[in-house]
Parts: C-alpha cells; structure tokens; sequence
C-alpha cells in the first residue's frame, strides 16, 4: 500500500468512483465501487512510479498530509 493521498469521488458524467492521486500528475482511476477504484488507485501508483524510474524521472515523496479540502 502506497502513502499518497488518493481523493475518490463519483462521477456522475462516467456513472463511476474516480480516484485522483494529486501528488502525481495525472495517475488516476475508476471503479464500480470506492473499494474497486482504491484498489485500481493503488496499481495505477505503482505504474506510475515503475514508469517514472524507467525514464529517469523523479518520483515525488509522499506529502503525509491533507492536499486539498472540499
């Protein structure tokens, strides 16, 4: 399990849960369910920073603490 925040909110356009990874540009998912798209969020991460390294390019600490309020 990663350390990052993951932010899940439903979509009404998509009719799914999205799970947004804010400390890492544009690695996001989705899923039937908040369960399903944490999960999808947790690969989705860990593809990000497999990608990330094989290209050289820094992978961001984990922040360890609230990004955003809603």
């Amino acid at each position: 399990m990663h350390k990052y925040e993951i932010i899940i909110y439903w979509s009404n356009e998509d009719q799914v849960f999205v799970a947004e990874v804010p400390e890492l540009p544009g690695c996001m998912a989705h899923g039937e369910s908040q369960a399903a798209a944490l999960a999808h969020a947790n690969e989705a991460i860990q593809l990000w920073i497999d990608t990330a390294r094989e290209f050289g390019d820094p992978v961001p600490e984990p922040k360890g603490e609230r990004l955003m309020l809603a």
